[in-house]
């Protein structure tokens, strides 16, 4: 006798099925999932740069025209007029070398903080790491670093500085910049979602702290007492550091340790807190 297995009915067979529920208490990061949504970060960064550009005359060319432009200004305000001292170096190249971390930082924060809101109806139509949004906001502006990068090397053949061997340590610098940015853009867009009134105070906050940076004017004007407090701006080791790379000037030193450690904090304390809000985000923003 030959027996024929029956089939299973189409109610027996079952889809799996994934529960997504919200932790309790401050949650850990979950560096595999941002692993694993690799290719979501690219895409977002992708089209954070093409908006950027989108419709634009002059497209990548203002990632070079705001740093110049800025540079023109301050170079005939403080370099000129107030007579700032630039530790004998020409003050146009001293000024645009701490724009380059300072937009990359600034640009980092305004884009991050908005990231949450911005992409709100994504957030609530699919499930992905949240935090894919502030670190895409963070490093879009890196191409527009690069390409004013090109500039400075221009303006350092000009002005006859070669770059030693301390510009090896450039990128650690560079890092530093997009981490202060992200640990703070982690803080601010979390906190934009409940509480809009960060979005309209950004243009205000970065202001005053570009006035609290060594952007304008070089560290070593502060006195000696306070130049400890003066690391607890991390961007203030961080442009120091650019110039130490790139122009051979006096080495941040306790500057950079203070700031590496301030930075340090920033991030992981930001990060755990977006990761404890982020259960809300979907219903609130």
């Amino acid at each position: 006798m030959s027996s024929e297995a029956k089939p299973k009915s189409s109610s027996s067979i079952r889809a799996p099925v994934a529960i997504i529920s919200p932790a309790d208490g401050w949650i850990p990061i979950d560096l595999k999932e941002l692993w694993i949504y690799r290719e979501l970060l690219f895409t977002f960064i992708s089209r954070d740069i093409k908006v950027r550009y989108k419709q634009t005359a002059l497209g990548a060319a203002w990632a070079v025209i705001q740093p110049l432009f800025m540079m023109v200004v301050f170079t005939l305000a403080f370099g000129r007029l107030a007579k700032i001292p630039s530790e004998d170096l020409p003050y146009p190249l001293f000024n645009y070398i701490a724009l380059l971390p300072w937009m990359l930082f600034s640009e980092g924060i305004t884009r991050s903080t908005r990231s949450m809101t911005a992409n709100a109806h994504i957030m609530t139509k699919a499930y992905f790491p949240r935090l894919v949004l502030p670190i895409s906001g963070v490093l879009s502006p890196v191409i527009d670093f690069l390409i004013a990068f090109i500039i400075l090397l221009v303006m350092m053949l000009h002005f006859g500085y070669i770059p030693g061997i301390n510009a090896l340590f450039l990128p650690a610098f560079v890092v530093l910049a997009i981490a202060t940015s992200l640990g703070v853009g982690l803080w601010f867009s979390a906190l934009n979602v409940q509480y809009r009134d960060f979005q309209y105070m950004m243009p205000f906050l970065i202001q005053l702290w570009l006035f609290a940076s060594p952007v304008v004017y070089p560290s070593s004007l502060l006195p000696e007492p306070y130049k400890l407090l003066f690391g607890l701006n991390p961007m203030a080791g961080v442009i120091e550091g650019f110039r130490w790379s790139m122009l051979g000037t006096a080495p941040p030193g306790i500057l950079t340790l203070i700031s590496v450690l301030v930075v340090l904090i920033i991030l992981v304390s930001g990060a755990f807190y977006f990761r404890r809000m982020e259960k809300i985000f979907a219903d609130v923003v």
